[in-house]
């Protein structure tokens, strides 16, 4: 097994390899504005130095958000053209599963990331492993309370949702040797068929499809208005 995993669905451009039993290698950098630039060299690095070539790839997996639809775009056509490429299957999984699993936690709590717009989207999980509710989109101040709060939406909107229920040691932002390690951990215990639709059946491995809760910001112009004299 060898898994090359990617998420651009936050700030975070993250990208790793993973053989099924460690992290090879990784990368992350925070920057909002350079999903496409930083994408594939972030790929072309973590596979140097691995020593692997994308043929010796034998799954791809992006995150598949909710996030911004332009970064979120990128890693996820991404996936698709290197599958395309390498004949390896595309994967997608949710951003939020992945700050769920890199934080650790055996207990109830709830993973907030920002979306803009001043609001956030989060999840409620029963532990690291299990999504219970979500993922949604709302005001930070419609979160439900007192869970404990992992992510950078909960983060950024501390005084509203309350200082206290950060886990500060939980990451704020998902990182690509845990979207890989949580995909290897899937791909061993086996995955029959093809892989269902983004956020279907409470699966975690999904096909490579946007998780989108809203419009896009982005909208096509209407028509010009009528000058009158």
């Amino acid at each position: 097994m060898l898994v090359l995993a990617f998420d651009t669905a936050t700030p975070a451009v993250t990208a790793a390899l993973h053989d099924g039993e460690r992290v090879l290698a990784e990368s992350t950098t925070i920057d909002a504005r350079r999903h496409g630039e930083l994408l594939v060299p972030s790929v072309r690095e973590v596979l140097r130095e691995a020593g692997a070539s994308l043929r010796d790839v034998t799954a791809i997996v992006a995150g598949s958000g909710p996030g911004p639809y332009t970064g979120l775009r990128v890693g996820l056509m991404t996936a698709q053209a290197l599958s395309s490429t390498s004949g390896a299957p595309a994967y997608g999984v949710c951003t939020l599963d992945v700050l769920a699993y890199a934080s650790g936690l055996a207990e109830p709590f709830i993973v907030a990331t920002d979306a803009r717009r001043k609001e956030v989207f989060w999840a409620r999980y029963a532990d690291m492993r299990t999504r219970v509710a979500g993922p949604f989109v709302d005001r930070p101040g419609d979160v439900p309370g007192e869970l404990p709060l992992v992510g950078a939406g909960a983060r950024m909107y501390a005084e509203i949702v309350g200082e206290g229920r950060l886990v500060e040691d939980a990451p704020d932002y998902p990182r690509a040797g845990a979207l890989a390690a949580l995909a290897a951990e899937h791909l061993a215990a086996g995955v029959s068929g093809a892989a269902a639709d983004a956020g279907a059946d409470g699966r975690v491995l999904t096909s490579p499809s946007p998780i989108y809760l809203r419009r896009p910001d982005a909208r096509v112009p209407g028509p010009p208005k009528k000058v009158t004299a």
